[in-house]
């Protein structure tokens, strides 16, 4: 952004850019190393991470940086705006039931899904991922819907900003090739993922509406020992789409 935009204020793109440099991967950073990985000048990464401290954002252990609950203010403000989210949850849970798997409800995040909710399958209660958890969108079958639903411009910026690595040997990481599976699901209603993200797992997933058009993706995801492609598409995926077509119902009648 440039500064001389009058309505962009510099410090707080600065100030964000911080809060999210800190992950699972850095649950606790120098304030070196919050420079190093956002490109900020040591003296500007100082101010903001004591900033945080102080008004209760972060905690300081001698010279490492963690951030507090308090971050989770924010992502409870999406929430609460945005109640249709909570439609949701009754349909997931009767998704999972009838297939005995986990249930995902994911939105699009610049390059990346992030979770809103999730129903773990009946077989189990362990979870990987969780609420707030976030995944490169490219090889994730929720990130190929709603990268799908975007106009074509915006397609386009995605490639030119999107670093596509193999996760798996199944990864498709070829732009052309990856365009081409985008256009698949426009037409299909549908994205069927096969190990791409990670070996082993296959899930399918629909998207979920509003007035104005996608606004998250709903998926189930399997073993693939439990489960051949051939039945996740043709028993699952017309699961998949009723049940992100009742949450897409629910929202546009409330």
């Amino acid at each position: 952004m440039s500064r001389e935009d009058p309505d962009f204020i510099d410090s707080v793109d600065k100030a964000f850019q911080v809060m999210m440099v800190f992950s699972a991967e850095h649950p606790e950073l120098s304030i070196s190393q919050v420079a190093e990985l956002t490109g900020l000048t040591r003296a500007t990464a100082r101010r903001l991470l004591l900033t945080f401290t102080r008004v209760g954002f972060a905690t300081q252990q001698d010279r490492r940086f963690r951030l507090t609950s308090k971050v989770m203010r924010l992502g409870y403000g999406y929430l609460s705006a945005s109640p249709w989210w909570e439609h949701a949850e009754s349909h997931m849970r009767s998704l999972s039931n009838s297939t005995r798997e986990s249930s995902s409800l994911a939105t699009l995040d610049g390059t990346e899904i992030v979770y809103l909710a999730r129903v773990p399958s009946p077989r189990s209660v362990s979870m990987t991922l969780n609420i707030g958890s976030r995944l490169p969108a490219y090889p994730t079958s929720l990130g190929r819907v709603l990268l799908a639903a975007l106009p074509d411009a915006a397609i386009d910026d995605y490639f030119r900003e999107v670093d596509l690595k193999a996760l798996t040997p199944q990864t498709i990481i070829d732009p052309g090739e990856l365009r081409e599976a985008l256009m698949a699901v426009r037409e299909d209603g549908f994205a069927l993922i096969d190990g791409e993200r990670e070996e082993g797992v296959r899930s399918v997933a629909a998207p979920v509406r509003d007035r104005d058009g996608v606004i998250a993706a709903l998926n189930i995801s399997v073993n693939a020992a439990r489960m051949s492609a051939e039945e996740l598409r043709e028993r699952c995926a017309p699961l998949v789409r009723e049940h992100a077509d009742a949450i897409t119902a629910e929202i546009i009648h409330t």
